[in-house]
C-alpha cells in the first residue's frame, strides 16, 4: 500500500473559505428559502471537499510509486484501489462525482451522439447518486435534491463557479476534515441566525457544547443524545478526546433525531468529521420510538427542544420511573429518557429551560423531588441569557451522575451532595443579540466541578464561592421544596471592604450628589440663555 505524504497545494484559509460559501449562499437566497439554501449549500460543499481529498490523496499515491521506480501502467492501477483511499479516510469518487467534471459543464451537459443532454442540477444528483453508491456510509447523507423546480439552474451553476475558487488541501485529509468541520460549524451557526428560531432546533452554540464537554470529559464507552440535531455533541466529544491525545475510536455514538433534514445534516456532519455513529436507519421520535433500546450509555450530551408541548406520550411507558411527565411539557420526559438510557456509572449533561428547575405545574415538582432523593444530581448550572441567537428564554444545564461515590469518576464522595453554579455574570456579548464564552469562562465552570469531584483533571481544590457556588445537602434542598435554581443558594457575591466607615461614605455621597445637583441648575441657565438668543 502507498504511503501517505504531504501535499504542496495550499488550501484556502478559512476566511476564503467562509466568504466564498456565504457569497454561494447569497446567490441563492433570493430563489429559496434559508432552510432550503442550506441543504444546496452543504450538499455542494461536502462534493467539494470528498472530491479534492480524492484528487489529494490519488496524487500522493502517483508521486511515491513514481518515486519508487513503478511503470506508469502499474501506477494508473494501484491508483484506482478503492483500499488506497478508504484506508486513509478518503472517500472513494467515481469519475462523474468529481468537481472537475462538475466544474466543466455548470452551464450543463449538451448532448452529443445520441447522449441526452443534462442541466448542473441533474449531474450534481448524479454525482451524489454515485458518491452514496461507491461509499455505504454515505447512505442517508445527501438527497439528489438539485433538479427541483425550486432551484434555479443559472444561479446554481454560478455558485458551482464560485466553488472553483476552493480547496479543502494542503496538510492531508485530516487537516482537510477539520477545515470543512470548521466550516460547518460556521455555517450551520449561520443559518441558525437566518433561520430564528427554526434553525436554533438544529444547532447548540458550540460553547454550550464545549462547556457539556469539559465538565463531563467523556473519554471511552458509549456516548448518547436522543435529540442529536445536526451532531454537534458528538463532534465536540471528539475533539475533547484529539485534544487530549486519546483515541476518538474509544466513543461509540449512538443518537437519534425526528426531523428528516436535520437526520441527513447530523449524517454529514459525523461523516465530514470521519466519525462512524449509530443514528438509526432514519429519522424516528424518541419517545415514540427507541431505536436504541436496551442499550446502556456511559455519557448522554442533550439540548433537546424546550418546553414542547405536543409529544408522544404514553403514560405506561417505563422509562418514567419518576413520574408520568405533564401532557402540555415534554421538559420532565426528556430528563427521564436520559436518565433510563445510563448505564451504572453514566453521567449525562442537559440543556433545558430554567424553568425546569423550579417548575411544580402538572406534577413536574413530584417528578423532581424523586430525581433528587435517588441522587442523581450531581450539578446545576444557570447559564446567562442570549447564549441562543434562537431564543430568549433562559437556559440552565442540568448534569447527571449514578455514582457520586469516591472511585474512578473523583476521589471525593459527594453522595448526598449538589453543586450548584450560578454562572449567568459569565461571558461577553458578540453582538446586540447574542452572547458567548470565552475559553477562560468555559474553563471556570468546568474547573470548579472538576475540583468539587476530585477528577484527575482537577487543578486545586474545591471551595464554595459566594455568588457562584456552592455544595448543598439533599437535606437542605428538601427544605427549599426540592427547587434546584443556583441563585437560591450560592447567595450574592461578597463586596469588598473599602475600609470607609458608614456615616463618612453617607456624608461624602450626600455632598457630591449636592454638588451634580448645582452644577445641573447651572447647565440649566446655560442652556435657557442659549435658547433665548436663537429664539
Amino acid at each position: 500500500m502507498a504511503r501517505a505524504t504531504k501535499a504542496a497545494t495550499a488550501p484556502s484559509t478559512m476566511k476564503e473559505l467562509k466568504d466564498t460559501l456565504w457569497k454561494a449562499a447569497d446567490r441563492l437566497r433570493g430563489s429559496m428559502d434559508a432552510s432550503q439554501y442550506k441543504d444546496v449549500v452543504l450538499g455542494l460543499v461536502f462534493l467539494r471537499y470528498t472530491s479534492d481529498a480524492f484528487a489529494e490523496r490519488r496524487a500522493q499515491i502517483e508521486a511515491e510509486l513514481k518515486a519508487d521506480g513503478w511503470s506508469e501502467a502499474a501506477i494508473a492501477h494501484q491508483a484506482g484501489d478503492v483500499d488506497e483511499y478508504t484506508g486513509h479516510g478518503v472517500f472513494w469518487v467515481p469519475e462523474a462525482a468529481r468537481w472537475e467534471y462538475l466544474a466543466q459543464y455548470a452551464k450543463g451537459l449538451p448532448g452529443v451522439d445520441g447522449r441526452p443532454a443534462k442541466n448542473i442540477g441533474e449531474l450534481v444528483d448524479d454525482a451524489i447518486t454515485l458518491l452514496i453508491g461507491a461509499n455505504p456510509g454515505l447512505r442517508g447523507t445527501m438527497q439528489p435534491l438539485y433538479n427541483r423546480d425550486n432551484v434555479d439552474q443559472r444561479r446554481l451553476g454560478e455558485v458551482v463557479d464560485l466553488f472553483n475558487a476552493l480547496k479543502f488541501v494542503g496538510d492531508g485529509s485530516s487537516r482537510a476534515r477539520d477545515l470543512l468541520g470548521e466550516v460547518y460549524e460556521y455555517f450551520l451557526g449561520n443559518f441558525a441566525a437566518a433561520e430564528g428560531k427554526r434553525g436554533g432546533e438544529f444547532f447548540t452554540p458550540p460553547v454550550v457544547v464545549r462547556t457539556l464537554v469539559e465538565v463531563l470529559e467523556p473519554k471511552e464507552g458509549r456516548i448518547y443524545d436522543p435529540a442529536c440535531g445536526s451532531g454537534g455533541m458528538f463532534v465536540q466529544a471528539e475533539k475533547f478526546l484529539e485534544a487530549h491525545d486519546r483515541d476518538r475510536a474509544a466513543l461509540s455514538i449512538y443518537g437519534q433525531e425526528l426531523n428528516e433534514r436535520t437526520w441527513r445534516l447530523a449524517r454529514m456532519n459525523l461523516a465530514v468529521h470521519g466519525l462512524n455513529g449509530n443514528l438509526g436507519s432514519r429519522w424516528q421520535d424518541s419517545f415514540a420510538r427507541d431505536l436504541h433500546d436496551g442499550v446502556e450509555m456511559d455519557y448522554a450530551l442533550s439540548n433537546p427542544p424546550f418546553n414542547v408541548k405536543a409529544w408522544a406520550r404514553n403514560e405506561d411507558d417505563p422509562r418514567w420511573r419518576f413520574g408520568v411527565p405533564p401532557a402540555g411539557n415534554a421538559n420532565y420526559a426528556w430528563l427521564q429518557l436520559i436518565l433510563s438510557k445510563l448505564a451504572p456509572g453514566g453521567r449525562a449533561g442537559v440543556v433545558l429551560a430554567n424553568g425546569s428547575m423550579s417548575s411544580n405545574s402538572g406534577g413536574e415538582g413530584q417528578i423532581r423531588a424523586q430525581i433528587v432523593e435517588a441522587d442523581l444530581v450531581s450539578c446545576m448550572v444557570a447559564l446567562p441569557t442570549q447564549l441562543f441567537r434562537s431564543t430568549g428564554i433562559p437556559v440552565c444545564v442540568w448534569f447527571f451522575a449514578k455514582d457520586k461515590t469516591a472511585g474512578t469518576q473523583g476521589s471525593v464522595d459527594r453522595t448526598g451532595e449538589v453543586l450548584f453554579i450560578d454562572a449567568r455574570e459569565l461571558g461577553y456579548m458578540v453582538d446586540r443579540a447574542e452572547r458567548s464564552f470565552t475559553d477562560d469562562d468555559i474553563a471556570k465552570i468546568a474547573g470548579t466541578y472538576r475540583a468539587w469531584r476530585g477528577t484527575e483533571s482537577a487543578t486545586g481544590e474545591y471551595e464554595d464561592v459566594a455568588g457562584f457556588c456552592r455544595s448543598v445537602s439533599l437535606a437542605e434542598i428538601k427544605e427549599a421544596d426540592y427547587a434546584l435554581t443556583p441563585g437560591r443558594y450560592v447567595g450574592s457575591a461578597e463586596v469588598e471592604d473599602d475600609g470607609e466607615l458608614i456615616e463618612e461614605k453617607i456624608a461624602r455621597l450626600t455632598a457630591e450628589l449636592v454638588e451634580q445637583f448645582d452644577e445641573s441648575a447651572r447647565l440649566e441657565v446655560v442652556v435657557r440663555e442659549q435658547l433665548g438668543r436663537v429664539l
